[in-house]
């Protein structure tokens, strides 16, 4: 496959994260000729939080005037980038969804900024695909929080969260990280990443846009994650195929952070699914590659 041209990756990153992690993985990306960006989602944006000193954060302080910034913060500020993108720019571009950045890639996918109908309309670029990796590719109407909790209303909080004093309505952050979400990764490199983690709330919008049915997917399978074991990443991909989605699947065997430990084949998988995405298309000119 020759460079992507006018390709552009947008990453939708985790929970209590930062972009930091994703830079390996970025300058990887660009290193096969792809345009790659991370931005920071505001509901895990310290200087947002009013948690007091980033570099030493209080969680357990009152939330800011306001309230904390909420799931739409987060697809709003997606939705700018990719304005950008695609309508100045005119960039085809394929959303990664890492964790819970799935729910906001999916979200931020409406139809308007899609490659199909937008060239339909006489107009470059767009959003060509979805790829998740340990992504919560959420049913339509499920919330990130209400889709992994038990139905008869009782909350269930896995071991790898610790919340602040307000509990469900405050904020939380990764306990034990090196054990959790760095498990593949040496104890050096563990301890490195665990000290750009964050801290955010936990996810209660319903996903309303259905982007699943109309773009391309794919989810990359992580066989050794101890975050979203990989029979949850399977169910998830197993209810969208159910209801006719298909789903390209690839697997990793890599912990919930195969951005740091599988870099270059994690940058593999998009390439052969963007591959894979232009082969199908049949205006391949008006992609611009």
């Amino acid at each position: 496959m020759p460079p992507p041209q006018n390709i552009a990756i947008v990453i939708c990153h985790g929970s209590y994260h930062s972009p930091a992690p994703y830079g390996p993985f970025i300058t990887a990306l660009q290193a096969q000729g792809f345009e790659a960006h991370c931005p920071q989602r505001p509901t895990c944006d310290l200087t947002k939080l009013n948690v007091g000193d980033i570099n030493n954060p209080d969680l357990d302080r009152d939330p800011p005037p306001g309230g904390y910034p909420t799931d739409t913060d987060d697809v709003d500020t997606t939705t700018q980038l990719l304005l950008r993108l695609i309508n100045d720019e005119g960039k085809n571009v394929l959303l990664l969804g890492h964790s819970s950045g799935g729910w906001v890639a999916t979200q931020a996918a409406v139809p308007e900024l899609q490659a199909k109908p937008r060239r339909a309309e006489g107009k470059p670029g767009g959003i060509i695909g979805l790829f998740y990796f340990g992504g919560f590719a959420v049913p339509v109407g499920e919330s990130v929080h209400a889709f992994f909790q038990p139905k008869d209303g009782s909350v269930v909080l896995p071991p790898w969260v610790r919340f602040s004093k307000h509990g469900l309505t405050g904020l939380a952050t990764l306990a034990k990280a090196p054990q959790y979400l760095f498990n593949d990764l040496s104890p050096e490199e563990a301890k490195k990443w665990e000290s750009t983690l964050t801290a955010s709330g936990i996810m209660t919008a319903p996903l309303t846009n259905d982007a699943y049915s109309v773009l391309p997917c794919a989810y990359v399978v992580l066989e050794n994650d101890a975050i979203l074991p990989k029979e949850f990443q399977e169910l998830m991909v197993g209810i969208q195929r159910e209801r006719g989605v298909e789903f390209t699947v690839f697997r990793a065997p890599a912990g919930h952070s195969p951005q740091l430990s599988w870099t270059e084949g994690l940058v593999e998988s998009v390439k052969e699914f963007v591959g894979g995405i232009l082969e199908q298309t049949e205006t391949v000119g008006s992609l611009g590659v």
